[in-house]
């Protein structure tokens, strides 16, 4: 009997079906630990997971129940940015350090935030419906009516590993650039040649206004219609955050009553939406499934990136990516040994 049992889900999780565990393997193999499978209901979860010593969450929402059954495991591991899914007050209270991905993807969701953020300026999928539907007449006259990029505000709303990767990306088109995070020194925003500013001033000054607020509960519907309500009647609403952290029918409304011009969403409230979200009906908004950090990296980066840190954690040292570091003292200090690698933010 190997010495180390990880118990996870059935079945593939939110990306690729398929593959088993052979990437997260590729650190846990000189460890003598195997994954093994449990059916998706949290019965069977709660049976499964008697005497695990660590648990990859991935296919399902795990329940207080579910966290407060455990008996033996030293961690529960994500493959994933967001842990929303995953009751992380049940764990913290537990003492069990839950871990992410939180840096996996950055250039990605960097890149998709800027495409969208060029598509919904240049009206590119509404250009691109004139030309196919025998427009062609109309392309120009709508972009003339377009100011230049040049010399545009982009805000975020959230200043962490993403928002500052597309700061860079958005720097060489010769946009000003602001951002609103009270948990941010004012210092390390402006070293980063951005303007530290209140989210009313970004709210009011922004031509693009893109969003990096994470799941949590606090963000919830954080943006409102008060919020919307001060923004430029031209300007452009990005996010590819989550969709939890906006109030999706006050944007709606801003978007049907003209307070904002367009948006370039990755994220909704449902997904995927229903078929009568309006949303589906405008022409100025640009949407994508939810998929702004994929690429053919995806899969294998975040899958070894869990075998990582289960290795890590079973053979008694800290792990790289903790959401809920508040854990540490409430553990045996002795059992944790520190990493040589740098942990970086968890932003």
């Amino acid at each position: 009997m190997p010495k180390f049992r990880i118990v996870t889900p059935a079945g593939a999780s939110f990306s690729n079906s398929g593959g088993g565990y052979s990437f997260e393997m590729e650190a846990l193999e000189n460890l003598d630990a195997e994954i093994v499978e449990c059916p998706t209901t949290e019965e069977a979860f709660i049976a499964a997971a008697k005497g695990a010593d660590a648990i990859y969450a991935k296919g399902m929402k795990f329940t207080r129940r579910m966290i407060e059954s455990l008996d033996k495991a030293r961690v529960i591991a994500l493959g994933t940015v967001g842990v929303d899914y995953v009751d992380v007050v049940a764990a913290t209270a537990k003492g069990i350090p839950v871990t992410n991905c939180p840096d996996t993807f950055i250039e990605e969701v960097a890149d998709h935030a800027m495409m969208l953020l060029l598509a919904t300026h240049r009206r590119a999928i509404e250009q691109d419906r004139m030309v196919r539907e025998g427009r062609w007449s109309e392309g120009r006259p709508q972009l003339l009516q377009v100011p230049r990029l040049m010399g545009q505000t982009l805000g975020f709303i959230a200043f962490g590993r993403v928002a500052r990767a597309v700061a860079e990306r958005a720097k060489p088109f010769g946009l000003r650039l602001m951002a609103y995070d009270p948990f941010l020194d004012e210092l390390k925003i402006a070293a980063t040649g951005v303007e530290p500013v209140s989210l009313t001033d970004l709210l009011k000054q922004s031509d693009f206004i893109s969003m990096h607020l994470p799941a949590t509960p606090e963000a919830v519907g954080f943006l409102k219609e008060k919020h919307f309500r001060q923004m430029k009647p031209t300007a452009i609403f990005i996010n590819t955050g989550r969709g939890g952290t906006v109030n999706e029918p006050a944007l709606i409304k801003a978007l049907q009553e003209k307070c904002i011009a367009g948006a370039g969403l990755d994220v909704l409230a449902v997904e995927p939406p229903k078929p009568d979200n309006p949303l589906l009906k405008m022409p100025h908004i640009i949407l994508a499934p939810h998929n702004a950090s994929a690429s053919a990296r995806f899969d294998p980066a975040r899958k070894r990136r869990v075998g990582q840190e289960l290795a890590l954690v079973l053979s008694g040292r800290w792990p790289m990516s903790c959401v809920n570091p508040s854990v540490l003292p409430a553990t045996d200090l002795k059992r944790w040994q520190p990493v040589s690698m740098d942990r970086g933010p968890n932003s």
